[in-house]
């Protein structure tokens, strides 16, 4: 399969055309993943389609204040509008009015998903969405070898992942973190160290897969654990990192308080097998959000690590019961023991064991299955990761 830059049509287009004919529909993500792509192919046009409105745009802010709209849309497209400090009162004002007129796509970071948790003016009056990064089988639905590569060396975000070079890679993170720190940070939450929450940042692809001590970065970064703690949920925000907190299960010795952390752009981090996990961590997220803003489920992505430090990387649950749990390995190797203890001891209907080789078999007496990753992701019941 040859990554081409062709962009295919994303995976939540259809549910998002959908829920337009019933509510407003929220896109969030992360600083170009595709929102503004997505958003535009539904209008049909391009960047300068009149039913398209940036805040960023001078321009744009005045009709939008002005409530001066192009005739005959039936979609208008709000994109960056959360930088507009009064925005939630005017989108409802606006949408109670005009609701059986036309339908409205509102797109931006994650100021929107910060909002949906709290009480504001607008709850009932949308469906939420996150978009993802390209996953394996949104890119490839055969899931071929060279498609797994393209992913795990240039992630999933579309510019690096579809120019398929290094060079344009590495320039493109370094503007990708200017941007997120210079514009975002700055625009979205009032932190005065910018310098210093792009050093905890930067920090963060070598601490990826273990869990995070705020103490450490406490005390390299010079400030107090709940200064650290408040970046850590800004970086969240801005979708520069996710944090996994581990599974609490009555009969084991859990840890109880550790979270691990993963970030968005998988690429940035160097080490092989951190990377893997973090790519496989991903893609279990988006299968989570998935099955929260689409089908309406209760997901939860978490860690088994118990204080004899026996570890399984991730458990998904739905509905706060366990579906499976999946265990990284970057080559082919024998079965993890931490997977036959906690066959034993915890009522996880399936463990898996995902590698980048070809091996594929199940024990012959524990529900452990070990296979490539590109299997694996075949075996969730949406082929969406």
């Amino acid at each position: 399969m040859k990554i081409t830059n062709n962009l295919p049509k994303r995976y939540l287009t259809p549910y998002i055309q959908e829920d337009l004919k019933e509510k407003m529909v929220f896109l969030s993500g992360p600083r170009q993943v595709g929102k503004t792509t997505l958003a535009l192919n539904l209008l049909g046009g391009s960047e300068n389609h009149p039913a398209y409105f940036n805040w960023d745009f001078l321009e744009d802010q005045q009709l939008l204040l002005n409530f001066q709209f192009p005739p005959n849309q039936k979609l208008l497209v709000f994109d960056e509008i959360h930088k507009y400090k009064r925005w939630r009162n005017w989108l409802k004002g606006l949408y109670d009015k005009t609701k059986t007129q036309r339908a409205y796509l509102v797109t931006g970071s994650a100021r929107l998903d910060l909002y949906r948790r709290g009480g504001d003016a607008l709850t009932g009056r949308y469906h939420f969405f996150r978009l993802h990064p390209f996953s394996l089988l949104e890119l490839d639905k055969e899931a071929h070898v060279d498609a797994v590569e393209s992913l795990f060396q240039f992630g999933g975000f579309p510019e690096p992942l579809f120019s398929q070079s290094q060079k344009k890679l590495r320039r493109w993170h370094q503007e990708r973190f200017n941007q997120v720190l210079r514009d975002d940070l700055r625009d979205l939450e009032r932190v005065e160290e910018v310098t210093l929450v792009g050093q905890l940042a930067e920090r963060l692809p070598a601490l990826v897969g273990s869990p995070l001590s705020i103490n450490a970065l406490r005390e390299d970064l010079q400030v107090s654990h709940p200064t650290v703690q408040n970046w850590l949920i800004i970086l969240e925000r801005l979708f520069v990192l996710f944090r996994i907190p581990p599974f609490g299960a009555p009969k084991i010795r859990a840890v109880k308080k550790e979270n691990k952390a993963y970030l968005w752009d998988w690429s940035l981090v160097e080490e092989k097998g951190p990377r893997f996990e973090n790519m496989v961590a991903s893609h279990l997220l988006k299968y989570c959000n998935f099955m929260e803003d689409v089908e309406g489920f209760p997901m939860e992505l978490r860690y088994i690590r118990d204080t004899d430090k026996r570890e399984v990387d991730f458990v998904v649950l739905k509905q706060k019961k366990p579906l499976f749990a999946v265990e990284c390995h970057i080559n082919q190797t024998t079965i993890n023991p931490s997977l036959f203890y906690y066959c034993q001891r915890l009522k996880i209907p399936r463990f898996y064991q995902v590698h980048l080789g070809v091996k594929d078999y199940e024990h012959a007496t524990f529900p452990i299955r070990v296979l490539p990753f590109a299997k694996f992701v075949k075996e969730l019941p949406y082929t969406i990761v």
